[in-house]
């Protein structure tokens, strides 16, 4: 958990990342319902409700903005989105971490 706070290719303000955590967290209990890691890559599942689309897109387009090295991808509906999370070999600790959190807050 703390790569996902210190990580030194973060750009987002020190007192802003507990707030982000804290929105990636709420949406892991709420919505995932499967996660899939494989290599560099990290595939999620989400179920969910109106507008849970625009919320993960909104969430990772904030977070590709201080985070460059992540690359999202979102794919679905409100009924059900999937999101890929890839990064490049020397954040996949990072990867890791974030991986385990959806895991863990989503079982």
């Amino acid at each position: 958990m703390d790569e996902l706070l210190t990580t030194e290719a973060c750009t987002l303000p020190t007192v802003e990342r507990l707030l982000r955590l804290a929105e990636f967290d709420e949406l892991f209990r709420e919505s995932v319902v499967a996660v899939d890691r494989d290599g560099l890559s990290t595939r999620l599942t989400l179920r969910g409700s109106v507008g849970l689309r625009d919320r993960v897109a909104d969430l990772t387009d904030r977070e590709s903005q201080c985070c460059s090295f992540f690359d999202f991808s979102v794919d679905g509906d409100d009924d059900g989105v999937v999101l890929l999370i890839a990064v490049p070999p020397a954040q996949a600790d990072v990867l890791e971490a974030l991986s385990a959190r959806a895991a863990h807050l989503s079982s």
